[in-house]
């Protein structure tokens, strides 16, 4: 039996088609290893959407291929959006790399394997809209969540952003397609869903000619063993008052909303193709705030877009400041490729970008760390996700956090508890930004 190992890399969007990746190779008879090493052939599914992503994706692949030339793997194969943006490009400039696999060939990897293995060397880049979007999974997230996509690509073209050029248009999946695939992942034993798109408000615009989120929500609270659905990556121009009273209402749904902003100066968002200004965001963060008891606000913002003036920048900095969100992360502007913006003259000095990200970061720190402390003494429930060796405590996440981005509440004074088990635990004190608490009987 042939050993495959696969890597991983970018937003939960990709790993879901690794999933998929993965479940039609075990299909097919291939064992699949946790480590790559030993591995037949090691898959790199790489992200392609930043600098910073894209350099992360060449460093594995040359770490890999130093195993390759070591013999501890024998063959790499490089999908994902690294391969769909730059095609040959990898296989001319990276010569360790065996095969490069664009989105659309993701359902032909049992033959695109089978040819690598058999010495092949070549690229494949079959229609971006070939892509799957569903079938078997081999889930490779905790037992007890799992990410659940229900569209893939953006239509939103936004100047700063290669999405649409490396995933296509959005395309959302039909609801019972999605449903059937929620109960399969609760009949499982997953307890917590966190629905993924690059879009998840537009849902069934295309297909039904009607944004369909709450709709899908509400069937998907219907589904026995669910206990959070959560979700990510909500445009603020599509979050309607229907979906945000069905947020409000269903226990089910976690009072968390990522809200990815990018900035808050109107002139600014204009020349990202956004719509919106600081009035209106803060009206909208006003209205959650008060329709949503307890709703917890992440968003994501970029410092030294083009032309970012310092009076733009001192608006997007007071804005911050006004809106208090409770999870923030600030990126540095990124000139890719292919996009409207990475041909403006105006391009930001990267020093002067660096110093704004670090700004809008400390802020925000001075914000997080006073709503950290103001939970002290509360009692939140909390799925319990592991035992830190080192310091020989459990720890898990609240509604508020979700896995891999936000913090995590630290159990103090208990043993080993079962992951995926939800308790009732009292703050007692804030540690390093993270919660920690006892548990309460």
């Amino acid at each position: 039996m042939k050993k495959i190992g696969l890597i991983s890399l970018g937003c939960p969007k990709n790993q879901v088609d690794a999933e998929l990746i993965l479940a039609k190779l075990k299909n097919a008879g291939y064992e699949i290893i946790g480590e790559v090493e030993g591995a037949d052939c090691v898959i790199i599914n790489t992200c392609g959407f930043i600098d910073d992503a894209k350099t992360e994706a060449i460093e594995t692949i040359l770490t890999v291929g130093e195993m390759k030339k070591e013999g501890k793997v024998k063959k790499i194969v490089v999908t994902g959006c690294l391969a769909q943006r730059f095609q040959d490009e990898v296989l001319t400039q990276l010569p360790e790399v065996d095969a490069v696999v664009g989105i659309g060939a993701n359902g032909d990897i049992v033959s695109v394997i089978e040819r690598v293995l058999s010495n092949e060397k070549f690229g494949i880049y079959p229609d971006e809209y070939c892509l799957p979007l569903e079938g078997d999974r081999l889930l490779s997230t905790p037992s007890y969540m799992a990410y659940l996509k229900i569209a893939e690509g953006c239509s939103n073209r936004c100047s700063y952003c290669a999405i649409p050029y490396i995933r296509g248009n959005f395309r959302s999946r039909p609801m019972e397609s999605i449903v059937e695939e929620a109960k399969a992942l609760a009949a499982s034993g997953v307890k917590e869903i966190v629905i993924v798109a690059q879009d998840v408000t537009k849902y069934g615009k295309d297909l039904y000619k009607k944004l369909a989120l709450s709709e899908l929500l509400g069937k998907l609270c219907r589904i026995d063993g669910i206990k959070w659905i959560r979700l990510l990556y909500c445009y603020p121009d599509s979050l309607t008052d229907e979906l945000i009273e069905i947020i409000a209402k269903e226990e089910k749904i976690c009072k968390y909303i990522d809200l990815p902003l990018q900035h808050a100066d109107k002139q600014v968002l204009r020349r990202m193709r956004r719509p919106g200004g600081e009035d209106e965001l803060l009206s909208l963060i006003k209205k959650l705030r008060e329709k949503i008891p307890d709703v917890v606000i992440r968003t994501t913002m970029i410092a030294g877009f083009p032309g970012e003036t310092e009076e733009n920048f001192e608006t997007l900095s007071r804005f911050v400041n006004e809106a208090e969100f409770d999870r923030l992360g600030c990126f540095v502007y990124s000139a890719e490729e292919g996009t409207p913006a990475a041909d403006f003259e105006d391009q930001i000095d990267e020093e002067v970008k660096n110093h704004r990200a670090e700004i809008i970061m400390q802020q925000q720190y001075e914000i997080f760390s006073r709503k950290q402390e103001a939970k002290i003494g509360k009692t939140f429930e909390v799925l319990v996700e592991g035992y830190d060796e080192s310091d020989m405590l459990c720890y898990g996440r609240t509604y508020m956090d979700c896995a891999e981005i936000d913090s995590r509440v630290i159990i103090s004074g208990e043993e080993e508890l079962l992951p995926g088990t939800f308790v009732k635990v009292r703050i007692i004190a804030v540690d390093n930004c993270d919660l920690v608490g006892e548990i309460i009987l």
